[in-house]
């Protein structure tokens, strides 16, 4: 097979040639050649009368009259012309004067003339229609064919002999004026050797103005008249890239006709010879004769074939196709270059290079050792790892790489993993390694080894990096998610995990673990008053002294924020768990040190002890945060124990949330209104509006149990202003029945935090119409307290719009007597809790007297609270005080019972009067 493979390359070559056609280009390509190598000069015989540019310039734009031409035709008659041809159309009339006259011109000629018919396609893709001239010119002429075909490269090469229409065979008009027969011949190839240039030409005017020496030239030739102006468009490509007009065209092919020339090809089987031929010279002299030898042998055949097809072509009319010939000593010549050349070493070395070239760009460290394993290639990046250069290292084992482990083990063996690689899909194994700097530093490396079979035996290679940092960012990236880092305690996903296993262990071995959940007092003022950075460093002394106190027997945590947390194995605690939560609380009575500053901060603890407090992780962190919650409302500085009460009592207020938002929603409120009499004669001045629960199963709920809630909530400011614009709307029904009823309502704290109270109060006024004296709105300490310049701003402006401003409860919180002058207040009402002792008590006696006589003073009304029998309400009336309530004047009732008991009894007053 070896033997014959050349052979068979060649006859795959011309197999694809032959299908695909390329040969007949090839062909055309050196035909054309031979006819620019030769050149022949026309005959003379055939004259070309043209149609051109100073022919249209003098005579005017195309087409003319055919009066010209019977002219013309005249002219060449007297000249002595032989034979007249026109390529030019005549299958149109044109005006009669000018036809009839180009009719007596053909006439007179004796019916010498030739006049052309052509194709011409349709349209729609049918027939070719074929144009011939007008009967009247046809009677008087000889018929010719002027189409010839264009080949699929553009150019005209062949030229047509005739062309049957109908039944009819119509010769061409070479063909006619050369005086051939047409019958049964094939195109043939128009001898393009033969210069266009050299034809005769004359101009149409000159013929027709009868230039003596234009007309001299035409005695006895053959005429071709036609247009070979550019702008007529009648124009051909021909070989070697020249382009000629239809009627020069018709004159070469006379040209061929008449010197003999009409070019056919030879016989294929000459060609099929010639190949035979030069296959059994290859197959002779492969083994036998050297590539220099075949080479020379392959190149004089073509030249010999190429040079007797040249001298045929010359001097005969045959045209020697050497197409395949040619093709065949091309692949002849690539298979002796393919068979020389050794692909195999050619492809190491371009691979050897480009290997090359990408190892010493890598960034990368990449060595290559041979099969005793000592380095044959050492990059750049190999070089930047370690520190050695090349010529350090080329020749050296591989193991100088390798630092010495502690344990005495060697480092990684290259062979191993590098035949590892070979069963591994990928084809390579990663190892990490201890390396060792040429400083003598050592360092983690990762290495990918791999292994290959060379020329030179087994090879092996290793792509090396540095991963020191990346072991480093893994550690810290570990670190991160194991510990605050800003305390450097662990965090709460260490800490979940660390207690975890404390309850496992002590699942196995029954104890108690327990956690604290410790939160730092007043945190929040530190950072307002000294900035986070101030903070920062009292976290960190908050952790340091936890840290201390707890002296490695317990995880400490930071749960986020101002949150501590602490895990602790009773089982090693060494003292119990209420006494380490009150030791660890005692150790902050001492101030932390920050730097220059010292801090003294307390802290709450919430305690939950597994089993009691929780069975699991999760369990005794969510538990040991509702203990805090307990600590820092009940016991701040302290530590409060979890008790299933805890979490009842929050369970319980959160089904309390979901009622309330539910009341909310279907209305279930009510506002009760208790009287306000002015105490010397108990006539009514006010009501003061209470918010009351209808619960559809539990009945009334008294608001001592749901107020607190609704306080604290997200629905204080919804259910506040609910109470505020009902109130208002119930005193403005009361006003237009007559009745002046001043109606006080408790403000919420959250309806100052959310917006401009006094904009709301104003439009709730407009929207009802209520007389602002009508209304009187009561505020709390904790309304006082909160953002003290606001409050005071939107109080001034409530009182300028004449609504009443009341502060209730006074007595019973922190405020001091400066508010009574700095908070534009109306009035205020003393708590129940001083009335209630009035008459048994001297010191509330004294509170109360003293109270009324600073209020009266100031200039402000006293309304005392919580009056239950005429004996406290004579005496609060002998201390000055105008205005009270309390269940002596009337409970807290509905708006229609109110009306029924209080305002019926005005209005019949009113009437009687």
């Amino acid at each position: 097979m070896k033997r014959y493979r050349p052979h068979i390359l060649v006859m795959i070559a011309l197999a694809i040639v032959l299908s695909t056609g390329w040969h007949g280009a090839l062909r055309n390509a050196l035909t054309d050649l031979r006819f620019a190598w030769q050149s022949r000069e026309a005959s003379g015989k055939v004259v070309v009368v043209a149609i051109d540019a100073p022919s249209i310039d003098q005579i005017g734009v195309w087409p003319w009259p055919r009066r010209l031409h019977a002219d013309l035709l005249r002219r060449l008659e007297a000249a002595g012309a032989s034979d007249i041809a026109f390529d030019v159309d005549f299958s149109s009339p044109s005006d009669p004067s000018s036809d009839e006259a180009f009719v007596k011109a053909l006439r007179d000629a004796g019916g010498s003339t030739i006049l052309p018919s052509f194709k011409q396609p349709t349209p729609n893709g049918g027939p070719a229609h074929v144009n011939r001239p007008l009967k009247p010119f046809s009677n008087q002429s000889w018929p010719a064919m002027v189409n010839v075909a264009v080949e699929s490269d553009g150019l005209v090469r062949r030229y047509p002999v005739g062309e049957k229409i109908g039944d009819t065979l119509m010769p061409s008009m070479a063909v006619v004026l050369a005086g051939q027969d047409a019958n049964r011949r094939p195109p043939f190839l128009i001898d393009f050797s033969i210069r266009a240039a050299s034809i005769p030409t004359i101009s149409y005017v000159d013929v027709l103005r009868g230039d003596p020496v234009a007309l001299d030239r035409l005695k006895g030739k053959k005429v071709i008249v036609g247009a070979t102006a550019l702008e007529l468009g009648d124009r051909f490509s021909v070989p070697n890239g020249k382009i000629v007009s239809g009627p020069v065209l018709q004159a070469l092919a006379a040209e061929s006709i008449l010197q003999g020339r009409m070019l056919r090809w030879t016989s294929d089987i000459g060609m099929i010879i010639a190949l035979g031929l030069i296959s059994l010279l290859m197959m002779y002299s492969w083994r036998r004769f050297g590539p220099g030898i075949r080479v020379a042998a392959l190149v004089a055949s073509g030249a010999a074939m190429g040079s007797a097809a040249v001298l045929v072509q010359a001097r005969w009319p045959l045209v020697i196709d050497t197409s395949l010939f040619n093709i065949a000593i091309v692949a002849y010549l690539t298979a002796i270059a393919l068979d020389e050349i050794d692909f195999r070493g050619l492809l190491g070395r371009i691979a050897e290079s480009r290997f090359h070239r990408i190892a010493m760009s890598l960034g990368d460290g990449l060595v290559c050792t041979d099969e005793d394993h000592r380095i044959t290639v050492w990059n750049p990046g190999a070089s930047a790892i370690f520190g050695y250069t090349p010529a350090e290292m080329i020749g050296r084992p591989f193991e100088t790489l390798c630092a010495v482990p502690a344990d005495g083990n060697t480092g990684p063996s290259m062979h191993d993993a590098a035949r590892q690689a070979l069963l591994v899909p990928g084809g390579a194994v990663v190892v990490e390694f201890e390396g060792r700097r040429k400083n003598g530093e050592t360092f983690p490396v990762e290495a990918s080894f791999s292994g290959w079979q060379g020329t030179d035996g087994f090879q092996y290679g290793a792509i090396l990096r540095d991963i020191s940092v990346r072991k480093r960012e893994a550690e810290r990236v570990k670190y991160l998610a194991e510990y605050d880092a800003l305390t450097g305690l662990a965090n709460r996903n260490t800490l979940h995990a660390g207690l975890a296993g404390m309850i496992a262990d002590a699942e196995r071995e029954p104890h108690e673990v327990a956690l604290l959940v410790i939160g730092l007092d007043g945190f929040q003022r530190i950072n307002d008053m000294l900035g986070h950075s101030a903070g920062d460093l009292v976290l960190r002394a908050v952790a340091e002294r936890l840290r201390i106190e707890v002296d490695g027997k317990a995880v400490v945590a930071r749960l986020g924020g101002d949150e501590f947390a602490i895990a602790l194995d009773c089982a090693e605690a060494g003292e119990p768990i209420a006494a380490f939560a009150e030791r660890i609380a005692h150790a902050f009575e001492t101030p932390l040190a920050t730097g220059t500053r010292q801090h003294r901060v307390r802290i709450s603890i919430g305690v939950a002890v597994y089993p009691e407090g929780g069975h699991k992780a999760d369990d005794l962190l969510s538990n040991g945060h509702l203990a805090l919650s307990r600590a820092k409302a009940t016991r701040r500085g302290g530590h409060v124990l979890f008790e299933a009460a805890i979490r009842q009592e929050l369970e319980n207020r959160l089904t309390l949330e979901s009622e309330l938002a539910l009341a909310a929603d279907r209305g279930e409120f009510e506002l009760f209104y208790q009287p306000q009499v002015r105490l010397i004669d108990g006539s009514l001045v006010g009501a003061e509006a209470l918010i009351r629960w209808r619960h559809p199963v539990r009945g009334y709920v008294s608001p001592g149990e749901f107020m607190p809630v609704v306080n604290t909530s997200a629905l204080s400011e919804r259910i506040a202003n609910w109470v505020m614009v009902t109130a208002c709307r119930q005193a403005r029904d009361w006003e237009l029945s007559g009745n002046g009823v001043r109606v006080a309502i408790n403000l919420s704290p959250s309806q100052l935090q959310s917006g401009d109270l006094a904009h709301s109060v104003q439009a709730l006024l407009e929207a009802t119409g209520l007389t602002p004296s009508l209304l009187e709105i009561e505020v709390t300490e904790d309304i006082l307290l909160n953002d003290e310049s606001r409050v005071l701003d939107m109080f001034k402006r409530i009182q300028q719009l004449g609504v009443r401003v009341l502060f209730d409860d006074f007595g019973t919180g922190y405020a001091s007597l400066s508010y009574l002058k700095k908070f534009p207040l109306d009035g205020l009402k003393i708590d129940r809790s001083f009335v209630f002792g009035l008459l048994a008590n001297s010191d509330d006696a004294a509170i109360v007297g003293s109270t009324i006589g600073l209020s009266k003073q100031l200039g402000l009304t006293v309304v005392a609270e919580g009056i239950e029998d005429r004996a406290t309400a004579d005496f609060l009336v002998s201390m000055g005080c105008e205005e009270g309530q309390g269940y002596f004047f009337g409970r807290p009732m509905p708006a229609e019972a109110f009306e029924k008991q209080f305002l019926a009894a005005e209005l019949e007053a009113v009437s009687a009067a």
